[in-house]
Order: C-alpha cells, then sequence, then structure tokens
C-alpha cells in the first residue's frame, strides 16, 4: 500500500509540472536560449537599479551612460533626446555635482520590474519611489510613480532607448511646483 501511495504521490507530482514542461517544449528554447534570457533580463534588473543609484549620487557621467546614444527621457510634455540633453536636464534639475558629493538628504527606490526581452529589443514596466529627508530627519515619499523603458542591446550592452516617467503622487504639474518652491527656498 505505501508502494501506491509513493506512486501515486509521484504522479501527481508530475502532472503537476505538465503545463510548464509543455510551455518549455512549446518555446522551443535550447538551454543556451533560456539562459541568454535569464543573462539578458538580469542585465536589464541591473540597467534599472543603476538608474537609481546613479540618480542617488548625482553621478550624471554614469547616469547617461545606462541610454543608449539617442536615448530618450520623458515625462509628461518634457522630452530629452541625446545623453548631452539628458545630462543638462539633470544639472537643471539638481545643480553641479560637488566634489566628494554625499547624498544625505534623497534616495529613490525601483521596484516590481516586469522585464520582456525579444532577441535585442526588450520593454520593462517598473514602479519607483522617490523618498527624501523631512524636517526632523524622517524619511517621508515625496514622489511615486512608475517607468515604462524600451531597451536594446548597443555595443553588446542594454541601454535605455525610451523611459517614459509617469508620475503618480503627486502629478507632474505639482511635483514641478515643489522643485521651483524648493530651488527657490535655497537661494
Amino acid at each position: 500500500m505505501k508502494i501506491h501511495r509513493s506512486m501515486a504521490g509521484g504522479m501527481l507530482a508530475l502532472l503537476a509540472l505538465m503545463p510548464a514542461l509543455a510551455a518549455a517544449q512549446a518555446n522551443n528554447l535550447t538551454i543556451e536560449q533560456r539562459l541568454q534570457r535569464v543573462e539578458d533580463e538580469l542585465a536589464i534588473h541591473r540597467v534599472l537599479v543603476d538608474y537609481a543609484a546613479t540618480q542617488d549620487a548625482r553621478d550624471y557621467d554614469g547616469y547617461v551612460a545606462l541610454f543608449a546614444k539617442e536615448g530618450e527621457w520623458v515625462n509628461g510634455t518634457a522630452v530629452y533626446k541625446g545623453r548631452e540633453a539628458i545630462k543638462n536636464m539633470l544639472i537643471g534639475l539638481y545643480g553641479a555635482t560637488p566634489p566628494g558629493y554625499v547624498n544625505n538628504e534623497s534616495y529613490h527606490l525601483t521596484s516590481n520590474p516586469q522585464i520582456d526581452v525579444q532577441g535585442d529589443r526588450a520593454t520593462a514596466r517598473s514602479r519607483h519611489l522617490l523618498v527624501m529627508r523631512g524636517p526632523n530627519g524622517e524619511p517621508i515619499p515625496a514622489l511615486a510613480g512608475r517607468y515604462e523603458d524600451e531597451l536594446i542591446r548597443e555595443d553588446g550592452e542594454w541601454k535605455i532607448l525610451r523611459r517614459v516617467d509617469y508620475p503618480v503622487m503627486p502629478t507632474a504639474e505639482e511635483w514641478m511646483k515643489f522643485i521651483r518652491e524648493r530651488r527657490a527656498g535655497a537661494q
């Protein structure tokens, strides 16, 4: 009786795997192709993480290097095309980075990445949250939104071809008002 239960359990486990096995066979992907897909998704995930890290560090050169040569950054009606235009946008937003800069005022979190790779092109969707230092040093969520990205493999590396930033809370208009007021207060 124990043998029959073991066999039945094994058969049930095999049946549970059948849809996944069928899907894998339907794709007809070799192990090399599946490995390449995993490597591509990890490389793209790294681009998404580095985007936030370079922005927080005010590493403008590192930030724009994540974009394709003709990459675009879009937010509402604002469109910046090419690395130089994107870098100038950052300088206009944050100012020049002083030597030895350490950011103790804010940081970006990127979460929930959904990455779809098709050869040398990919799309990614993710969420973002900007946390800023409050008046008593406490972390305060300041901006939440989503990114929709198009990426390409350029010179063997994944780069952002087009990033669209959709602010959710506050809206783009409310956020720019906050930035203008913050700049005016710093002067």
